[in-house]
């Protein structure tokens, strides 16, 4: 099964999938699927659907297809010592890998209840949750629980942290550095604004952070920048924190913006809701399950595709299922034994929802 799972994961993890542009590995876990036995469908927002099992408890589980890396990034594997290393390896490919096996394993043996397969879009980056939102705009009263199977063994994401991300940019007259010495600056707006944003004071608890995580701007050297903007992460574990520090967030761009005599404008670019699902019989489950291949659970908070389900009141939690280390860096690693323990632990996870 190891040899197997491994080349599996190399298949994933070397066809590109960038955040808005997953097709590519979307029709190659489609046409996996498909081989099983399943009849899988592509929706409106690219996300792969399969449904195997009727009546009883129903679950989604849901791994992204998506990378942070772009379609020019290397995705060439190779090992080293009991590793595999590569871009994109463990996130989210090692995912992808473990739901297409159970996906094999669910098509030859039966379904233990109702289980939709979700294979989505648009979980990283600037795709904001968007496979996960759509389906569950769809599907919300079609399951009983939303697992994102995303990250690493032992790991049980049961709270979701709440995230509001801005495009932030700035505008002038601009012109020649000599010539038209003394217009406003937008790159200078920008560093005011930036300036600003981290003199606030976020609170420790609950957890609230602040990131300016991009920024670009100017024409030239010798010009005077017509326009600019930086990309602003703000993150917390509570709704009302997190709006707080919006507010002084909005405050402090324009406070920036107005030092340096520039026109700015604010667009909201990914809204991930924070909260906590009714999700106790999710985690008494998970946690068995993870005990039973000899691992004990570790309770999270993050960011995943099951933030999605917060709105919609639907139970939800993410469930880590490989080892591993350096997610988002070109030297991403997975250890490939640790699949089948990952794949083992989330068939006992439904088999243990199936019992309710």
């Amino acid at each position: 099964m190891t040899v197997a799972l491994t080349e599996l994961l190399l298949e994933i993890a070397q066809t590109p999938a960038p955040t808005f542009a997953e097709g590519q590995r979307a029709s190659l876990i489609a046409s996996r699927w498909a081989s099983f036995g399943l009849e899988p469908h592509i929706d409106a927002a690219g996300n792969v659907i399969a449904v195997v099992g009727k009546g009883g408890y129903r679950v989604a589980l849901a791994a992204h297809l998506d990378t942070v890396f772009d379609a020019n990034t290397n995705l060439a594997a190779h090992r080293e010592g009991k590793r595999i290393v590569g871009a994109g390896i463990g996130d989210n490919a090692a995912s992808l890998t473990v739901l297409t096996a159970y996906a094999e394993q669910l098509a030859q043996q039966g379904a233990p209840c109702e289980i939709w397969l979700l294979a989505s879009t648009g979980e990283e980056g600037l795709g904001d949750l968007r496979g996960a939102k759509h389906f569950l705009a769809q599907h919300h009263n079609n399951i009983d629980a939303f697992i994102a199977v995303d990250g690493y063994l032992g790991l049980l994401v049961n709270q979701a942290v709440g995230v509001r991300r801005y495009k932030v940019s700035f505008s002038s007259e601009g012109g020649h550095s000599w010539g038209n010495a003394g217009n406003p600056s937008s790159i200078h707006g920008l560093a005011e604004a930036i300036h600003e944003l981290y003199k606030i004071v976020v609170p420790l608890e609950p957890r609230t952070t602040l990131s300016v995580g991009t920024v670009n701007g100017g024409v030239s050297i010798n010009s005077i920048a017509a326009s600019a903007e930086c990309l602003l992460d703000l993150r917390s574990l509570d709704t009302r924190s997190l709006e707080q520090l919006d507010k002084e967030a909005r405050a402090a761009v324009q406070r920036g913006a107005k030092r340096a005599k520039v026109e700015h404008q604010l667009e909201l670019v990914g809204d991930r809701p924070a909260g906590i699902t009714r999700n106790a019989t999710l985690m008494q489950a998970a946690t068995h399950a993870l005990e039973s291949v000899g691992l004990q659970a570790r309770a999270v908070a993050s960011s995943t595709d099951a933030n999605a389900a917060v709105p919609h009141n639907v139970p939800a939690i993410g469930f880590g299922v490989y080892v591993g280390g350096n997610a988002h860096r070109l030297d991403e690693w997975v250890e490939p034994s640790s699949l089948e323990i990952g794949l083992r632990s989330l068939e006992q996870l439904v088999l243990n929802l199936a019992k309710r």
